[in-house]
């Protein structure tokens, strides 16, 4: 009963540029953090002091390559967007805070306006859900014709 209402949506189509944005970034980094390990991997976790980065940098990078595709398809898309949330408070958190503390307002600012986009698209999807150009809304639609 709960996934329907999870997976509906009233969002415009134009939701699916959101999404593109968001899932291909999120995938993109993922895959990053496997292919240049020692620089946006483990090696930059250990640099900033995130514990266990050998551990953590693979399971951060799986996270954001499965709910990156999820959030491209527009699969489970409000519940893909919540580890990608978490992902982000933890980033902003160990790099832009610092940088806000060290240099200032705008010197995160700059530096983070790519955290604060990824934030605002996954809100913006927590909130609005896929768009009627997903597979959550075209599984509602079976539903509906069954």
């Amino acid at each position: 009963m709960i996934l329907p209402r999870l997976q509906h949506t009233t969002a415009p189509a134009a939701t699916l540029l959101i999404r593109c944005m968001v899932g291909g970034v999120f995938l993109s980094e993922g895959i990053q953090k496997f292919l240049f390990a020692a620089d946006v991997g483990a090696g930059r976790f250990a640099k900033i002091g995130i514990p266990s980065p050998e551990i953590l940098a693979p399971m951060v990078g799986a996270f954001e390559i499965g709910c990156g595709v999820l959030v491209l398809l527009g699969l489970f898309t409000r519940l893909a967007v919540i580890p990608l949330l978490c992902i982000m408070a933890v980033a902003i958190s160990t790099t832009k805070i610092p940088i806000l503390l060290a240099s200032g307002f705008w010197k995160m600012a700059h530096e983070g306006r790519t955290d604060f986009s990824m934030v605002m698209g996954c809100l913006f999807l927590l909130l609005a859900g896929a768009g009627p150009w997903s597979v959550d809304a075209g599984r509602n639609r079976m539903k509906v014709g069954s």
